[in-house]
């Protein structure tokens, strides 16, 4: 997913990401199988005093919490759906911004050295934000454009939350607009010195340069507001531009708001397809898609609630402030995969024992039973280490950290335990079943996988 930001650190993260995942793959297929073949028995040989025994299957904590929840679906579903979407709710207030002085902690040497030349020199706080008046086919000094560019200067001047505007045509408030015209009519080299100094650093042979000012934080939303007005503004024989920190703020959260939607259905649709190789079910993929977003959007809800709201701030030691852009892409980048991760272990498990024994309730317990424990540790292991993350001076790291650990908390317990078995127990055969074209196309490409004679899914509504 990140690999669809070009031009930002993401895609950089998305080719890392990849290369890191096909060398575990590769590995995974050809050292840790020869590995274990050197180690042979020895493999488990010395087991932990603390775990005891396996118990028979059809027993266990996982197997009965599987049949618990069979047995009372709707009651158990309905709640955890509830809980998710209450807890995503904050992520509708979600304000993305990039990161600034903010991002330190207060205790920082270098926030505490901003924070007194704000508090202690006025005016250190004003944003600057540049227009750029183009004239492709002429030079800014004739009478027409210099008319132009001091009645674009009066427009912003009057713009709300404006300080002032300095530019060629703002240099003294005496004079008129006439009085602009007449000034650059002629040769500049005639122009008084001062005046031919500002030109070097406001003029050029097709542009002209506008400075605003303004005493709003570069990523408010005041200061937006002044970045678009000025795009807006329209301007003879000219285009007119604005960048700086604002400008450039505000470009990359629309960048990344653009290519969003891609970016996330090329990863849903992307899963769906792989997953429907692995199970010959359209419904299982979707079941999963949905689920995942689910839990995606309670840890986004979290993080937004943390992290902007400012709840447990003190506790944790940052200042509220907008989420960072590349914060729920990494997110989601990262819990979307591992979340599947998670699916494919418990709902190939379930396949297993489903094409035993035929029966869809037995095979969710037993699949949720064989799996259950390797879920659980791997969750937490990763909770443990994400969590590590969250202990992190800068916020981003810190918010990537919690946003990650609350999501696979949430996917390893309140999806995985109560929600699948749920929903599989209410579709019942339905899980399974594909129309019968790809019911054929999914049993042509797995044609060389050794599986054992067994009921089939539900092919074609039969």
């Amino acid at each position: 997913a990140m690999l669809f930001f070009q031009g930002t650190f993401l895609a950089s993260m998305g080719a890392a990401g990849t290369i890191v995942v096909s060398i575990a793959v590769l590995y995974g297929l050809t050292f840790l199988p020869a590995l274990m073949s050197v180690l042979g028995p020895w493999v488990d040989r010395v087991r932990l005093p603390l775990l005891g025994a396996r118990k028979p299957a059809g027993t266990g904590a996982w197997h009965s919490m599987a049949l618990w929840v069979m047995k009372r679906p709707v009651i158990v579903l309905l709640p955890a759906l509830a809980l998710l979407l209450l807890a995503g709710t904050p992520f509708l207030q979600l304000r993305l911004a990039n990161g600034d002085v903010d991002q330190l902690p207060p205790g920082n040497q270098a926030r505490q050295g901003y924070d007194t030349l704000i508090r202690d020199f006025p005016g250190q706080d004003q944003t600057n934000i540049t227009a750029v008046v183009y004239y492709p086919n002429g030079s800014p000094l004739t009478s027409d454009h210099i008319g132009a560019v001091y009645d674009l200067s009066r427009r912003v001047a009057a713009m709300r939350n404006v300080l002032r505007v300095d530019s060629i045509v703002d240099l003294d408030p005496r004079l008129s607009r006439a009085d602009y015209e007449r000034l650059y009519s002629g040769p500049t080299s005639h122009l008084p010195q001062p005046l031919q100094q500002a030109l070097v650093f406001s003029a050029g042979p097709h542009l002209t340069v506008l400075y605003i000012v303004t005493n709003k934080q570069y990523t408010s939303d005041e200061a937006r507001t002044i970045v678009n007005s000025v795009r807006a503004q329209q301007i003879p024989d000219g285009q007119v531009l604005a960048t700086g920190g604002t400008a450039f703020d505000l470009d990359i959260v629309n960048f990344i708001l653009q290519r969003t939607p891609v970016a996330v259905a090329s990863v849903i649709a992307i899963t769906y397809v792989v997953l429907f190789l692995l199970t010959g079910s359209v419904v299982l993929p979707l079941k999963a898609v949905i689920t995942n977003l689910f839990s995606i959007s309670a840890s986004f809800g979290a993080m937004v609630w943390i992290f902007q709201e400012g709840h447990l701030s003190g506790l944790l030691g940052f200042t509220p402030q907008s989420i960072d852009p590349s914060i729920p892409v990494i997110l989601f980048s990262i819990v979307f995969g591992m979340s599947m991760d998670y699916e494919v272990l418990l709902i190939s498990r379930i396949q297993e024992e489903y094409t035993r024994t035929g029966d869809n309730q037995a095979g969710v317990a037993l699949g949720l039973e064989k799996s259950g424990r390797l879920i659980t540790g791997a969750a937490a292991i990763m909770c443990a280490v994400f969590l590590a993350f969250g202990m992190a001076n800068i916020v981003i790291i810190k918010a990537i950290g919690i946003g990650l650990a609350v999501a696979i908390a949430i996917d390893a317990t309140i999806v995985r335990i109560l929600i699948v078995p749920s929903v599989m127990r209410l579709l019942g055969r339905a899980n399974w079943w594909a129309p019968r074209p790809l019911a054929l196309f999914h049993r042509w490409v797995s044609a060389g996988e050794s599986v054992p004679a067994a009921p089939q899914a539900v092919y074609g509504g039969k």
